[in-house]
């Protein structure tokens, strides 16, 4: 499946879920995602994305870390299913505003939570969505600074 869809299915996951411990499971799924788009876009992205992508990669497995892992069936998995990146900018525009409604959502859950644990891991974690989103806004600059050359070497030549 490719991120696009991947990303909207979380979502609609993250936006429909209303409690703390459902918000938190969606968390790590968001994380886990970003982290293989990050892995995805390291690997076969446009070459100027290579370097922020590991670093996207990274933040997301540190999203991951300071969140319990839940218990989900591998079927279930989105980061699994992820098969195809498609067009890199929507990809990274979408993801970007997942990362942004997920640490909105961890807010809602820290401003809540009735013990200490929790408050840290949401504090952990909205910290890594911010990191992450930030990698993905410098992501968003470099492929519009590509295309800007690009249009320029164009009208030039022509």
């Amino acid at each position: 499946m490719d991120a696009v869809r991947l990303i909207v299915m979380s979502r609609r996951a993250l936006s429909g879920s209303e409690d703390g411990s459902r918000i938190m499971t969606e968390a790590w799924q968001a994380y886990a995602l970003a982290q293989a788009i990050g892995s995805r876009l390291a690997v076969s992205g446009p070459p100027e994305l290579r370097g922020e992508a590991l670093g996207l990669t990274e933040l997301a497995g540190r999203g991951c870390g300071v969140l319990n892992t839940p218990s989900i069936d591998v079927a279930d998995l989105r980061a699994a299913q992820l098969t195809e990146l498609g067009d890199a900018r929507k990809s990274l525009l979408d993801l970007g505003t997942l990362l942004a409604e997920l640490g909105m959502a961890l807010v809602a859950v820290a401003s809540a939570a009735g013990d200490e644990g929790t408050y840290w891991q949401c504090m952990e974690a909205i910290d890594a969505a911010d990191e992450s989103r930030d990698r993905v806004r410098e992501m968003l600059r470099r492929l519009a600074a590509k295309d800007g050359e690009i249009r320029e070497q164009y009208r030039t030549a022509g």
